[in-house]
């Protein structure tokens, strides 16, 4: 039980990676405020931790909103006094190529990535520093290491990771910790429109990936609790892929390079 007596807050927490991180957490102890849109998104996050005998509770905000962002962290501390750890999860990827994006949809979604997670730092970083303990984890995408379009997401990301790394050296001599995570294909809920269309994407990606598979939010929520852990005491400032070796190279690439050669 690793983070028995510990506060964590997971934004995102509704379904898919961040449900699963908010379990994870609740099963080793932590108090988890499960952050959405709206209560109704995280109800039945917070429904199955508490069924499992976990403690946890809804906190509403619209990532893109800073607003109702400041409202629902001033609402978590005054309820429960201070933050342990935070993922900040949220993300959303509406837009798709240069041409085709407009102002308005690459605002959205720079906001509810990298903006979010700004102000839900900023509204922590005081307690933890008076603590002089604290884990932030910030949930990346390989779209952020390479060019993958979504180009408005993609580049949130990228910012994510460099945002990871300055809160690190920065907070660091204050006991705080910052690390990043970097997911590749995950089995969630955003990718049921696409399955529909066509039922074996997930068996054609699969062959790009060194390990034969896609990744599933447990994948990724077990390297989340790895790093607030205090299993990560003497890490910060890093990047783990969580990518099933997609980012290491693209051996069925140099399989065909080598074809034509």
């Amino acid at each position: 039980m690793r983070f028995t007596g510990c506060h964590a807050i997971v934004t995102g927490a509704g379904s898919g990676i961040g449900q699963s991180i908010a379990l994870h957490l609740a099963r080793e102890g932590a108090l988890v405020v499960a952050a959405g849109r709206t209560e109704d998104s995280v109800a039945l996050t917070v429904q199955e931790i508490e069924a499992e005998g976990g403690s946890a509770f809804a906190a509403a905000a619209d990532m893109a909103q800073p607003d109702e962002i400041h409202a629902m962290m001033g609402l978590i501390l005054s309820r429960i006094g201070h933050i342990d750890i935070l993922v900040n999860n949220a993300g959303k990827a509406t837009v798709d190529g240069v041409l085709e994006t407009d102002v308005a949809g690459w605002d959205h979604d720079f906001h509810v990535v990298l903006r979010s997670a700004f102000l839900a730092s900023k509204a922590v970083l005081p307690g933890m520093i008076e603590r002089n303990t604290g884990a932030i984890v910030n949930i990346a995408s390989v779209n952020g290491l390479a060019g993958l379009g979504e180009e408005a997401y993609s580049a949130a990301k990228a910012g994510m990771i460099n945002f990871t790394r300055n809160l690190a050296i920065r907070y660091g001599r204050h006991g705080v910790r910052a690390n990043c995570v970097c997911p590749a294909t995950i089995r969630t809920p955003i990718w049921n429109d696409i399955v529909e269309r066509e039922p074996n994407v997930f068996e054609r990606l699969s062959k790009w990936y060194p390990l034969g598979r896609i990744g599933e939010p447990d994948d990724v929520a077990k390297a989340v609790a790895f790093l607030a852990s205090d299993d990560a005491a003497w890490i910060t400032g890093e990047v783990l892929n969580v990518d099933g070796g997609l980012m290491a190279g693209t051996y069925r690439l140099s399989q065909e390079l080598m074809g034509e050669a």
